[in-house]
């Protein structure tokens, strides 16, 4: 047992975490908990955790700062290309042939847990690229973390994030600058960052392209359950829903369609 974090409260904390955002804290990773509890404590110049935790329950402003510590924001460009093949061409022709057989061209995709902004930069060059000239698309990028999201409005990249970027697109896409990438506004125009808990509604709708990548490993079943439910009311009567490779719905009660295509697996709504 711990002496900076007792089961006691180590049972307070990881209940707490729970009911806040769906992430479920076990004996496995109670050492990432303690790590981050010390530097809150340090930061907000607290002895005991028992007096940090009272603060938390006062204080939600607080709650989030500690919520954004204790997430993993582990996330690169291009990230598992076999999603992207699939994206390329397999997604964005058959969203397209749908919109046009209802005479619209606007198609909504929503980075869910988006970190510091690959992602959804990621998503905009492709949709950029290979979208036809008389479509248009606009991105929501959210996440718990609001360090990462000030990270993702701002667009910058240093050098060694960026490896992952074809040359072509990193030179039309980004400015070289103070050893890294700066976004163009150009790029950025069609993207909105905004904080968001998955354990709550995030007053989208109509969306026609969900990516939650490596997330759904932090929930337990029944919190993986609740977000699932709820990507399927913010979605599109025809869309689709890519999830991490070790990831899957399976054993879920869910209406989501499993379709394997020649690159990868990703998920359905009809």
């Amino acid at each position: 047992m711990s002496e900076f974090l007792n089961d006691n409260m180590f049972s307070k904390y990881s209940s707490y975490i729970y009911d806040q955002s769906g992430i479920r804290f076990s004996e496995s990773n109670r050492s990432i908990l303690e790590s981050r509890l010390k530097e809150r404590l340090r930061q907000q110049e607290i002895s005991k955790v028992e007096d940090y935790f009272s603060m938390i329950l006062k204080d939600q402003g607080e709650t989030k700062n500690f919520l954004d510590s204790i997430t993993t924001n582990l996330t690169r460009f291009f990230r598992n290309q076999a999603h992207y093949d699939t994206f390329i061409n397999y997604v964005i022709p058959d969203i397209v042939k749908y919109k046009r057989s209802r005479g619209e061209n606007n198609i909504t995709l929503w980075s869910a847990g988006c970190s510091t902004g690959e992602e959804p930069y990621t998503n905009a060059m492709v949709l950029t690229e290979h979208l036809p000239a008389d479509m248009n698309f606009t991105i929501t990028g959210s996440d718990l973390s609001l360090k990462s999201l000030m990270k993702a409005q701002m667009g910058f990249y240093q050098t060694n994030s960026t490896r992952n970027i074809p040359a072509n697109y990193l030179a039309k896409y980004f400015d070289e600058k103070d050893k890294g990438y700066q976004v163009k506004d150009d790029l950025k125009k069609n993207i909105k960052f905004d904080y968001h808990n998955l354990k709550f509604d995030s007053g989208l709708r109509n969306v026609d392209i969900l990516f939650c990548r490596n997330v759904l490993i932090y929930f337990d079943e029944a919190a993986q359950k609740e977000v699932i439910d709820q990507f399927w009311k913010v979605m599109n009567n025809y869309s689709y829903l890519f999830i991490g490779h070790s990831e899957s719905l399976f054993g879920m009660e869910t209406s989501f369609e499993f379709i394997k295509t020649d690159w990868a697996c990703l998920y359905g709504k009809r």
